[in-house]
């Protein structure tokens, strides 16, 4: 044990400052008990991107940490995420295991997390950004995604992802966030999953993405329909500007 200690530590790769802390870039798979021995007890913000993490529980020995930063590691799901009641800023970007299920996340971090104020977790497939998937989100997939986020995570939040948490977005997340269900991915394409709702409730975001003036259905130039009739008015071009930019030589 005290060997996998050693290997899980690098002394020189940790920089502390007066209560902050980066241990970044060092392939960590683990939070190491050496690391917490050091600066745990007066950390309240620790920086432990660009390793190789894929368990927080260790995490339970910083009392005093508000911000955590965990970008860049190898994290698949939260379920390993201590309660953290001081935690306000949470950053979860870009992890090369691909935290997929979202919707466990953020339930997660609502329950482990009360007072958290900033949340971002961009650069995983469970959040619909255009910069994981671009030909498979768009805009309107990110800002069902944040309705749905803010109405999960604790009334604290305050900013999600790059961008504050608007009161447009809270109002309608304590209306109707429930029904604005995240985007789920395979990993190769994406699927959106639109959840049963009562048929009196009027989506508006999912108004504006798939109405169309169009008709539904496509027909074949074979498949005409047309009508034949005697028209009782006949067009003489009187009072239309248009006619005096045609020429003899159009008719």
């Amino acid at each position: 044990m005290a060997e996998s200690s050693e290997q899980d530590f690098n002394r020189s790769g940790l920089t502390v400052r007066r209560g902050r802390a980066w241990y970044t870039g060092q392939r960590a798979q683990r939070v190491s008990s050496r690391l917490v021995g050091v600066v745990g007890a007066d950390c309240w913000s620790l920086d432990l991107s660009f390793n190789e993490l894929s368990s927080l529980s260790a995490l339970k020995d910083f009392p005093r940490l508000r911000e955590l930063v965990l970008d860049n590691n190898d994290l698949k799901d939260l379920s390993t995420l201590p309660t953290m009641v001081g935690l306000s800023t949470l950053s979860l970007n870009n992890n090369k295991a691909k935290i997929s299920d979202v919707d466990s996340a953020l339930e997660r971090i609502r329950q482990c997390c009360p007072q958290i104020s900033y949340v971002s977790i961009l650069g995983n497939p469970g959040c619909p950004d255009q910069l994981t998937y671009p030909n498979a989100n768009d805009e309107e997939d990110y800002e069902r995604y944040r309705v749905y986020a803010i109405h999960v995570l604790p009334v604290t939040l305050r900013f999600l992802d790059s961008r504050p948490v608007t009161n447009r977005e809270r109002t309608l997340a304590n209306n109707r966030g429930k029904f604005f269900k995240t985007v789920r991915f395979d990993g190769k394409s994406a699927k959106s999953v639109v959840p049963t709702k009562p048929q009196d409730v009027f989506d508006e975001i999912n108004f504006h993405v798939k109405y169309t003036p169009l008709p539904i259905s496509v027909r074949s130039p074979q498949d005409h329909k047309g009508a034949y009739g005697k028209c009782r008015y006949q067009y003489s071009g009187k009072n239309s500007e248009g006619n005096r930019f045609i020429s003899n030589n159009d008719l």
